[in-house]
């Protein structure tokens, strides 16, 4: 789950990180009146999607006056952002934050992620703040320090001091920075988040080390602990077919093919996917309905498939385990009676009770296409497609 850059800072803020004063604005008057209580020479406007690269995009513009402020917030609320992160189709900025502005003498680049391969919390740091830690790693990837972090220990304040010793931070700024990064790791930690970016961490004419900016990306698996990170929650900016899924416990991600899938579990969705783009089809979606699923399960997978307009035929890629094949068989054809389907299906079911479900495919009224295995099927569903 994603959070806005103002609730980020937010969040920071409850763990003494120091980040800019600023305030959220739905309106163009909420904008101008905000930049009249933070009472600064320079405000920011800052548009709030979830998504990086707004500066790239115009949505990020500072302005010297209150006039400006309010040109600027009438000029990006109601704009549809394109960025690298969005997709050509972009995203309409619904919210703004105006932001007071900073002296700004140095950019870098402070991250936390968990790292796969040693399942440790990994702090990333580069004193090449500003641009995407993407771009930093291929080009100067000497540049980019990183701390594997003990999980019983946590962050330990020598390995934030070297961090930033490394990264060449102000010596006497050293002390701000190994703060900053602790109180960070604590937020990391006690929120469960799977990210938390801060590009740039800046040091300021002042003397100050603050967040700029601040993304924060959760594990959905922790929300139920998380009641205060739910409620930040901005369904607006995500998938409606993505949200439907979520009341009913499936794996949803659309993707931008027009094949639909429907598998359980996430290894065989992801070797479904790459079997249909190996015989040449577009997966719409990557879709796990977990090794529990009920008939009504299935019946909503269905229906959420077939939502996304861009669908031209499904493809169904059971292996029954846990799963049995007579269920997800009679969901099928339970889903697509409901739905009236008119688009090509192919199922492909193997493992527990397979007969049976092979047979209530068959004696349904509902044409279905059966395949005999994996390769079978998406070489099946992308003929019919095709």
């Amino acid at each position: 789950m994603n959070i806005h850059e103002y609730q980020s800072k937010e969040i920071l803020r409850q763990y003494g990180v120091s980040v800019p004063n600023g305030k959220v604005a739905f309106t163009v008057e909420e904008a101008v009146e905000a930049a009249k209580e933070l009472g600064t020479e320079v405000c920011v406007v800052k548009a709030q999607i979830h998504a990086g690269g707004r500066g790239k995009a115009g949505g990020v513009k500072v302005a010297k006056n209150l006039d400006e402020v309010r040109t600027y917030a009438e000029e990006i609320l109601g704009k549809t952002l394109v960025t690298h992160q969005t997709g050509p189709e972009g995203k309409e900025v619904k919210r703004l934050l105006i932001e007071e502005g900073c002296d700004i003498q140095k950019e870098y680049y402070i991250g936390l992620v968990l790292d796969r391969a040693t399942s440790r919390v990994t702090l990333m740091a580069s004193e090449e703040g500003g641009t995407e830690i993407e771009e930093v790693a291929e080009k100067t990837p000497e540049k980019i320090f990183k701390e594997e972090i003990d999980p019983v220990v946590g962050l330990t304040a020598f390995q934030a001091r070297r961090v930033a010793f490394n990264i060449n931070i102000p010596v006497k700024l050293v002390n701000q920075a190994v703060k900053f990064m602790m109180g960070l790791y604590t937020a990391y930690i006690e929120k469960d988040c799977s990210i938390a970016e801060i590009n740039p961490l800046v040091v300021t004419g002042d003397g100050k080390v603050m967040a700029l900016d601040a993304k924060f990306n959760f594990d959905g698996s922790a929300l139920y602990r998380q009641k205060d990170i739910v409620d930040m929650r901005d369904l607006e900016e995500e998938d409606s077919k993505e949200i439907e899924a979520s009341k009913y416990d499936l794996s949803y991600i659309a993707l931008d093919g027009n094949i639909g899938c429907m598998v359980n579990g996430a290894g065989l969705a992801m070797a479904t996917m790459d079997i249909v783009k190996h015989y040449g089809g577009d997966p719409a979606n990557f879709l796990d309905v977990g090794g529990g699923a009920t008939a009504e399960k299935v019946t909503e997978a269905f229906k959420i498939i077939l939502s996304d307009e861009h669908v031209k035929g499904i493809f169904v890629n059971i292996f029954g385990g846990i799963m049995k094949c007579d269920v997800i068989a009679t969901g099928v054809v339970e889903a697509a009676k409901q739905v009236g389907l008119k688009v090509p299906l192919v199922v492909r079911l193997e493992g527990t009770n397979v007969e049976l479900g092979k047979k209530i495919l068959a004696e349904s009224d509902v044409e279905i296409v059966a395949a005999s295995s994996m390769a079978d099927g998406a070489e099946k569903i992308v003929s019919l497609v095709g």
